[in-house]
């Protein structure tokens, strides 16, 4: 069955039939199973009815009380009603389209009527077709086939300013052709050229004056999901608003009030409102470009002392061209701007996977070093039952080298444990790490002199900052005693917490021929192999790097001093 268009897009279609059962008293009792569902889907039908004709009747009646008060500001050389067709149609959706075009042809009705004895007939029914009519499909296509919004709350500003020239020229031919079919008066000659000219620039510059900014005010609204009680708070504390409340507006102000006063200076005033729209369009991008130009526009009509005056047409190209070459210029610096926070917040994501997998990396670790432990007691505990056997069956064994050897098996597996998961860390600190943590003690008894200078909150570090401070450490002085022979080892760390919590090491290392000789290498390097991982440099410069620092070597008279620097994580928000 062929539909109705008109019924259709109001949810109604023909073929509607109801079948109710009645009583003998004519009231109804009942219905069919088919026949109720029908009628459920009638009363449906008639709220989507009512519900799409008061809504397509507020829309036209918003339109059409907008379309009045433009036309009553709207001038020869800077007609905003061009600005508000091309905004009306960017922005309202298609299922409005209606209702706009019979606002529009209410409004040009209205005014062919009152008009039709000044211009003719011809005149009134050409005016009376609205300009939407002409300017739709180009919109339209720009919409749907030139990607004028690429997603949502995003604007493709070299497609809109296009679309923006090609609405005013289109604008200025409907003109154009409406005054070649107009009755004028006797003697009246119209020089085409000049209105011409005249004609582009004034729609350019209604466009530009309310299209852009209402551009501005959707995308807020559209980052605020559209919601009134989100929108208003962002937009009162944003920056972006203070800034053209205090900086753009008094300026534009000012350049007002001094072109009112001084009328020989008020053509160079006039052109120098150009200068708020560049400073926007640097602070703010193409938002503040449109915010700005609004406003210089507006401040130029105010000064204009007449119509069709050269210095006020002079003052609008320069504007329109700032306007428009702000606003592309604006649009890059806005995309480039994005491009480095998103590569700024990738980074940032990038490095918070990479303290995940460290994090991930230390547990496994712990869980490790937990087990190296119970088997380490469960090796003792055997050795001590095999050492009771043996001394029952053979009394006069000297088991002193055995217990020696298995205590070497012991240190070596305490120290493999300790560097996997630090004990003294996890209890005191790094303080307590650093001082009297394995390391230390593998030194001392190695014959090293080594001692600690910390300042600083040490001790309120996170763990997971204090167990990679602790490593650099073990890592550099591990890397010295390898590949040299240092007599002197002293550690000092610098650390503070303001903002963020920061923290230098400073590993001092000198070197005393006289002493190294007494320092047992042999055993102090296998030790200290159990405690590195060997890569050394490379090693201590990626955990720095992991931590927001770098590495740094001095050279001394008898040594060398390595400076870590280390900050603590700043995570994104995600």
């Amino acid at each position: 069955m062929a539909h109705n268009p008109v019924l259709c897009f109001f949810g109604l279609r023909r073929g509607t039939v109801v079948r109710h059962k009645y009583r003998d008293d004519g009231g109804v009792i009942g219905s069919s199973g088919q026949g109720s569902r029908i009628e459920r889907g009638d009363a449906m039908r008639v709220g989507s009815w009512s519900g799409a004709v008061l809504r397509q009747a507020l829309v036209a009646g918003v339109y059409l009380a907008v379309l009045s008060l433009f036309h009553a500001v709207s001038i020869r050389h800077w007609v905003i009603l061009a600005g508000l067709h091309l905004a009306a149609l960017m922005l309202v959706p298609y299922r409005y389209w209606p209702a706009l075009f019979f606002a529009d042809t209410a409004c040009q009705a209205y005014v062919s009527y009152i008009c039709f004895d000044q211009f003719g007939l011809l005149w009134t029914v050409l005016n009376t077709i609205p300009s939407l009519a002409y300017e739709a499909p180009v919109v339209w296509w720009f919409r749907e086939r030139w990607r004028l919004f690429p997603s949502r709350g995003t604007v493709n500003m070299p497609i809109f300013v296009l679309c923006a020239l090609i609405i005013a020229i289109i604008a200025t031919v409907e003109t154009i052709v409406q005054v070649r079919f107009a009755t004028l008066p006797p003697g009246y000659v119209v020089h085409y050229s000049a209105v011409t000219a005249r004609m582009v620039l004034g729609n350019f510059m209604g466009v530009l004056t309310v299209a852009p900014i209402t551009l501005v005010v959707y995308q807020s609204f559209a980052a605020a999901d559209f919601q009134w009680r989100r929108w208003l708070p962002a937009l009162l504390e944003s920056r972006f608003l203070i800034e053209g409340a205090l900086g753009a507006l008094p300026l534009i102000a000012f350049l007002v009030w001094l072109g009112d006063h001084n009328p020989q200076i008020r053509a160079m005033v006039q052109m120098a409102m150009f200068l708020p729209v560049i400073f926007m369009a640097f602070r703010h991008g193409w938002q503040g470009a449109a915010v700005a130009g609004t406003l210089a526009s507006l401040g130029i009509v105010m000064l204009m002392p007449a119509t069709n005056d050269p210095a006020t047409l002079q003052a609008e190209t320069l504007v329109a061209l700032a306007i428009s070459t702000m606003l592309l210029v604006g649009a890059r610096m806005t995309a480039l701007t994005q491009r480095v926070e998103q590569e700024r917040f990738d980074s940032r994501m990038a490095m918070a996977l990479a303290h995940r997998n460290a994090a991930l990396g230390e547990a496994q670790l712990r869980v490790t070093a937990q087990a190296l432990d119970q088997l380490g007691q469960s090796i003792h505990g055997a050795f001590k039952l095999i050492l009771g056997r043996l001394r029952y069956l053979q009394p006069v064994t000297d088991d002193i080298g055995y217990r020696r050897h298995a205590e070497s098996a012991q240190e070596q597996l305490f120290l493999l444990t300790d560097s996997l998961n630090p004990g003294v860390l996890r209890e005191h600190g790094l303080p307590g790490a650093l001082n009297q943590g394995a390391l230390a003690r593998v030194l001392h008894e190695a014959g090293i002199r080594y001692w600690c200078d910390l300042r600083g909150p040490v001790g309120g570090f996170p763990r997971e900052l204090s167990l990679v401070v602790y490593r650099v450490v073990c890592e550099a002085i591990s890397e010295a005693c390898l590949t040299h022979e240092p007599a002197d080892v002293l550690v000092k760390v610098r650390c503070g917490t303001k903002g963020r919590t920061w923290a230098v090491v400073m590993i001092d290392l000198r070197w005393n021929p006289a002493r190294s000789l007494h320092v047992d290498w042999v055993t102090l390097r296998q030790r200290l192999r159990i405690s590195a991982t060997g890569l050394g440099r490379e090693a201590i410069m990626d955990r720095a790097a992991t931590y927001g620092g770098q590495l740094r070597e001095r050279a001394m008279p008898d040594g060398k001093q390595v400076v870590v620097s280390f900050l603590e994580p700043n995570h994104p928000r995600i």
